[in-house]
Formats: structure tokens, C-alpha cells, sequence
């Protein structure tokens, strides 16, 4: 997780590092992980010494020398410098937003979903999920989840992966169609008289 007043300062480009203490490697360079804020790049991840940490390094970070040494100095692990920089906006945002899908991207996405169900051990659950969502906008994963008697971590699984093809936002709490996800949904539905 990546507090929000460094997202803040990685987005504006005035923060580029953060320090954290691991037990084993926790990103690699090159790696991206997506923000609130959109996706952050892992530039570098090294291992250092606590005590090499110096104050420019913690400007970079946004933060006083003594608060990061005393922050890592409570944990166990290795000392890691991540060099961070601000990768542009999550795709997934875009993604939502597209509902006017060609004939196409719609055989596509049905596909698509037909794949998810095909490989599930429990069968088919793509629809279930969108129909759930779209009846229960800002519910709770854990009731969405129990309603169907489900756990509530496996369900959150299910709707990131849905998340991925753009069919689902989140939200506090719970989660909603996206533009996309309602436009699926009615091809699906109309796909049900054939």
C-alpha cells in the first residue's frame, strides 16, 4: 500500500523514493502497481543499510530522516529503497467507460467470460456476478458474498478479475457496473431469446 500524500507527491513528481522493511522482496524494478491515483512504476528496489539513509534521500521521500529510521528500525527484515515514478493513468479507468462495443468486442467479451466460467471449479459465475453487482450497487463483498454463500475473499477475487475487463468499478463500500459492465450485461441479457 502507498499512502496517499506519497501518491500525491509521486503524481506531481516531487517524491520518487520510499523505504520499507521486508523479510523477502516485495517488488521488482520494473514492476507497476495500480493506485487510487493511477500506476506507479517501480524504478529500483535495492537493499541498504538503515543507517546509509540520508536526508536528501528522505526528502525524496517525503519524510524526516528520524521518522523513517525510527519507522524501520521497529521492524524485522532487509531495508529497501524503492525509486518510484508516476507510470500514467490506470488503463482500467478508460476501459469502464467504453460501453459502445462493436459487434466484435462484444463476441469478444463473451468469449471472454465463457472462458472464466469454462476453467471455474465451481461452474459458470460471470453473469451471476454482473447481475449481483448491478442489483446491489455500494453493498458490502461479504453480503453480496454470503448471499450466495460464498467467502467473502474469493468473491473479491472474482470481481477484480472482472474489475481487469473493465465491467466493474469499486467503491466505498462495495462496488458498481461500469458503463462497460451495463452494456455487457444487456448483450448478455438480449443473447438469452436466441
Amino acid at each position: 500500500m502507498i499512502p496517499r500524500w506519497l501518491l500525491d507527491g509521486i503524481v506531481a513528481g516531487e517524491l520518487d523514493l520510499a523505504f520499507r522493511r521486508w523479510t523477502r522482496r516485495m517488488h521488482v524494478p520494473g514492476g507497476t502497481q495500480r493506485t487510487a491515483y493511477g500506476v506507479v512504476r517501480f524504478e529500483a528496489v535495492d537493499v541498504v543499510d538503515l543507517d546509509a539513509i540520508t536526508e536528501d534521500d528522505a526528502r525524496r521521500a517525503g519524510q524526516p530522516l528520524e521518522r523513517i529510521r525510527a519507522v524501520l528500525g521497529r521492524k524485522e527484515g532487509d531495508v529497501y529503497r524503492i525509486r518510484l515514478s508516476y507510470a500514467g493513468a490506470d488503463d482500467r479507468v478508460a476501459l469502464r467507460e467504453k460501453a459502445r462495443l462493436t459487434p466484435k468486442q462484444r463476441d469478444d467479451m463473451v468469449a471472454t467470460l465463457a472462458g472464466m466460467d469454462a476453467r471455474s471449479k465451481r461452474g459458470p459465475w460471470t453473469r451471476q456476478h454482473l447481475e449481483l453487482i448491478e442489483a446491489r450497487p455500494s453493498t458490502l463483498a461479504e453480503e453480496i458474498a454470503a448471499s450466495i454463500g460464498r467467502e467473502k475473499l474469493p468473491f473479491k477475487a472474482d470481481i477484480r478479475r472482472l474489475k481487469e475487463l473493465g465491467l466493474t468499478e469499486s467503491l466505498r463500500p462495495g462496488y458498481r457496473l461500469s458503463p462497460r459492465g451495463r452494456a455487457v450485461l444487456r448483450h448478455l441479457r438480449s443473447l438469452d431469446g436466441q
